[in-house]
């Protein structure tokens, strides 16, 4: 599986390796680029936009598609058009490791067009499949499918739909097509119902044709993956074949322990062909294995000449930062929260760790430390600044202070700040001067909710941010986390 936030997985292969990507939405850097020689055991390597976004997008960076033909791989991607809405983009590459190309927005209709799929029809034409976002304005959501030219850059032709949400199980809404080509049919599978959230309710479908147009015909049995004790709501992945043959679905669900906090997780799900020409899944998702990817700590010493890739920012206000000495310097920001650096969590049961560096050298107009960010407007944190430490929470774009006490004596050149989270949500914070004695500012060792944090299509990142001025730089030592299932 692909522990952590890593929604509408999409999966190829090239050689002996598969290559995936997923949404990233809004953190930066957009698509993460990851690499396994078994369908388990993921490496992140890169980005597909590692610095400098798509000149026409802005945010939402959704659901991208690597594919590879030839020796070209291809990204399809969404992302929400600059003064437009959600249109469906493309980026190449002559390895999949990159570095990309961005050739622009292929499709963008008035209600959004999201979720592009290549796929060769019976002629060998190459042609578009996306859905138009209907959903957002309360109309259908129509599955289409347009030519596009051999150089990936532009649609030809006119479109065609090929199925719509029709079926009760479908909701508001079909979505997430992946397509492959067994016997004599074109099979889709395709995701419905609402997506994300406490209150999602996704499965995934599948419908079939035999020519790329149709018509299409859905399965009798659907939904035919739905949600268990263990995950909930899994759906918009793509089809994969292992090396031994067998067939798998790589598609997102929550894990029920952690739920929206982690995020929507990259799962593997096997499936089988029926006598009947129908794909079957070999079992519904079940409890996760203990995963060593999953429960290795890590330690950030920040030695590098480059911030690990495992680094995150909020898509539209990347932070200004150094890496020297040992230490991060991260340049404060007045808005939006202030500057801010997060990574995954992995399970719904963790602790967080940093060390800010001279906290009593921040101005009364600054303040630095360790933070839960789900957005710029939701956040928990641990901070110091002005001589005292503050416990707060920011809900909404509003900030609140939580808890307050002076800064002590014995940390004016360095406090240790810790995060500890246990079923997802219930988050303990604690400050220390040596490392020993840990010091919960609330009364009584009080946990604080953070069920407000995530956003409804992401999880909440852990990691350290600087509030005030931009001539103010917070220095950090060291961020761990260690994860438990």
């Amino acid at each position: 599986m692909l522990p952590g936030d890593f929604p509408d997985p999409s999966v190829t292969k090239v050689g002996n390796t598969y290559w995936a990507s997923a949404t990233s939405s809004n953190w930066g850097p957009a698509f993460p680029l990851l690499k396994s020689d078994n369908l388990t055991s993921w490496q992140l390597v890169g980005h597909v936009f590692p610095d400098k976004l798509p000149a026409w997008a802005d945010y939402y960076f959704w659901a991208p598609e690597i594919t590879q033909e030839g020796n070209k791989t291809y990204v399809f991607y969404t992302a929400h058009k600059k003064g437009g809405n959600l249109a469906v983009g493309v980026a190449s590459a002559d390895r999949p490791e990159g570095p990309y190309r961005d050739h622009g927005p292929l499709v963008s209709q008035a209600a959004g067009s999201i979720d592009g799929f290549p796929m060769r029809d019976e002629k060998g034409q190459l042609c578009l499949i996306w859905k138009e976002d209907g959903n957002s304005v309360n109309q259908p959501t129509p599955i289409w499918a347009q030519p596009l030219n051999e150089t990936r850059t532009s649609l030809t032709g006119e479109k065609k739909e090929l199925f719509r949400n029709t079926k009760a199980w479908e909701g508001n809404l079909v979505e997430g097509v992946s397509m492959v080509r067994y016997g004599d049919y074109f099979y889709a599978f395709y995701a419905a119902n609402g997506c994300c959230g406490p209150a999602c309710t996704y499965g995934t479908g599948v419908a079939r044709a035999k020519r790329l147009l149709g018509p299409w015909e859905k399965s009798p049995r659907n939904p035919i993956l739905t949600a268990t004790e263990a995950w909930r709501c899994p759906g918009h992945g793509t089809v994969t074949q292992g090396f031994d043959g067998r067939w798998f679905l790589l598609h997102h669900a929550y894990a029920a322990g952690s739920f929206e906090n982690v995020g929507r997780q990259g799962v593997l799900t096997e499936f089988a062909w029926t006598a009947e020409g129908w794909p079957s899944f070999v079992a519904q998702p079940s409890a996760p294995a203990p995963n060593p990817a999953a429960t290795q700590p890590v330690a950030d010493e920040f030695t590098g000449a480059k911030l690990g890739l495992d680094w995150q920012w909020p898509i539209e206000d990347k932070p200004q930062y150094a890496l020297r000495g040992g230490r991060l310097r991260l340049t404060a920001h007045p808005h939006k929260g202030g500057a801010a650096l997060g990574r995954h969590t992995l399970t719904g049961n963790y602790t967080a760790s940093t060390t800010l560096l001279m906290p009593a050298a921040l101005p009364t107009s600054a303040t630095a430390g360790i933070a839960a960010h789900g957005d710029p407007k939701n956040m928990l944190a641990l901070t110091a600044g002005g001589g005292k430490l503050q416990l707060w929470e920011r809900r909404d774009g509003q900030q609140k202070v939580l808890a307050e006490t002076a800064l002590p004596a014995t940390a004016a050149k360095a406090v240790q700040m810790r995060m500890q989270v246990s079923g997802g949500n219930s988050y303990r914070f604690a400050y220390s001067t040596d490392g020993t004695t840990w010091t919960n500012p609330l009364a009584n060792d009080g946990a604080i909710s953070g069920q407000f944090l995530p956003p409804w299509d992401r999880g909440v990142r852990v990691g350290v941010l600087a509030q005030g001025p931009t001539s103010v730089t917070a220095s950090f030592e060291r961020f761990a986390l260690s994860s438990q299932l």
